[in-house]
């Protein structure tokens, strides 16, 4: 009867551990789309206040259409987000209705056990029959050993009382757990369901102002060759400056007799640093501006409007409110200020090998040679009066290699 106690100890306190870990679990995946869901509906927010500020226009603009693009994928996304945490909560349901089961089962032995216990000691409850079984004893060793057995077989007995109070108590909190999934369950598919009603509405709005847009095709195609022109200005621009940067460098380690690498910056102690910091913060860097949603995605993306046109984006574009600044991502210093046709005044910042470009400000508030903290401002980010667009063009560079912005960035646009 010893062993059968410890056994039946250790096998609860592995249980309650393995319960214990799989509510963390749950609770961990549970809060992890929930998080999803209130980021995705800031955005949503967010994405209707720049709407609302571009429709002042009074016309359909590529940027309404960017805008329009950007909150139907984050509706999508949302749709999504509640379509995982739907079937996250069919899980737990199931899980729990098994898990109802095997405690009723569980309840029902554990029942049947202490019936069985109880119909004993109302057979044995003669305290002489107790005392003669103890006496009877061979030899003291004998008399002690059956005194302990009684008062394990008491204490015992009095476990199994608990643990069937326990388990009924764990059958009541289970059965109503289920029932709040269920409810819970039912509000998410009201809320998808209105969701994919606004995804239509707003699949409609975007078709609205591709129609209209439509009509304009001869003024898009010159507005971006315009636009491509300009791209193609910034783009030598920083380009020579990296090159002029890296030859600085060169010249600098050539002088401490270091060889050199006439393709790629020689760094300092200090810069090598700095660059092995920026890279280990590979997305989770914050955003150029405090808000934004991106409206113009990196690398080459089919034209919105004109029918087998491509464009090409060499960093990424992300609107704003009028008045917000830009922000340095990472610590590090000012290298470069230029003015540039379309694109107003562009920072570049290096940090070591990393270069971080700032396009499209109208003022700016720091000058060359100055260190940069994370999060510093940088500029007042330029708004286009005739589009009602505040736009900040943002680039990322490793020496000579252009990179996606988007990988290095933090998820929201809301840090």
């Amino acid at each position: 009867m010893k062993v059968s106690i410890k056994h039946i100890g250790f096998v609860l306190i592995c249980l309650i551990l393995l319960s214990a870990v799989d509510a963390f679990s749950q609770n961990d995946e549970k809060s992890e789309l929930r998080k999803q869901k209130q980021e995705i509906d800031q955005e949503i927010e967010y994405t209707n206040k720049l709407l609302d500020e571009t429709k002042k226009n009074k016309q359909s603009s590529l940027n309404e259409l960017s805008i329009l693009n950007n909150k139907i994928e984050k509706r999508e996304e949302l749709i999504n987000t509640i379509t995982v945490e739907i079937r996250y909560l069919e899980r737990q349901i199931r899980k729990n209705d098994k898990k109802i089961k095997e405690l009723s089962m569980d309840l029902e032995k554990l029942k049947d056990e202490y019936a069985s216990m109880i119909y004993y000691a109302f057979k044995n409850r003669n305290t002489y029959d107790r005392l003669m079984f103890i006496f009877s004893s061979e030899d003291f060793n004998q008399a002690y050993r059956r005194m302990k057995y009684l008062q394990q077989y008491s204490s015992y007995r009095k476990s199994q009382a608990n643990l069937i109070l326990e388990k009924q108590e764990e059958i009541t909190k289970t059965i109503a757990d289920l029932e709040d999934q269920k409810t819970e369950k039912e509000t998410l598919k009201t809320e998808k369901e209105e969701e994919k009603s606004r995804l239509d509405k707003n699949r409609q709005q975007k078709d609205e102002t591709v129609q209209n847009l439509n009509k304009k095709e001869s003024t898009l195609k010159k507005s971006l060759r315009k636009k491509e022109k300009d791209a193609k200005r910034l783009q030598n621009a920083i380009q020579a400056i990296i090159a002029e940067e890296i030859r600085r460098a060169a010249e600098a380690a050539k002088k401490l007799g270091e060889p050199v690498d006439e393709q790629m910056f020689v760094l300092t102690p200090e810069e090598l640093e700095l660059s092995n910091t920026f890279a280990a913060n590979k997305g989770k860097l914050p955003w150029p501006t405090e808000r934004g949603i991106i409206t113009g995605k990196f690398g080459e993306q089919p034209h919105p409007v004109l029918k087998g046109i491509k464009v090409k984006n060499n960093g990424v574009d992300i609107s704003t409110n009028t008045g917000s600044v830009a922000r340095a991502v990472f610590e590090g210093e000012v290298t470069r200020i230029i003015s540039v046709p379309n694109y107003h005044n562009v920072v570049i910042m290096r940090h070591g090998e990393f270069l971080t470009v700032y396009s499209n400000l109208d003022n700016v508030q720091v000058s060359v040679g100055d260190k940069i903290e994370t999060k510093q401002q940088i500029g007042v980010i330029h708004t286009d009066v005739d589009e009602a667009k505040t736009e900040l063009h943002f680039e990322l560079w490793k020496g000579k290699q252009l990179l996606n912005p988007t990988l290095w960035m933090a998820k929201s646009g809301f840090n």
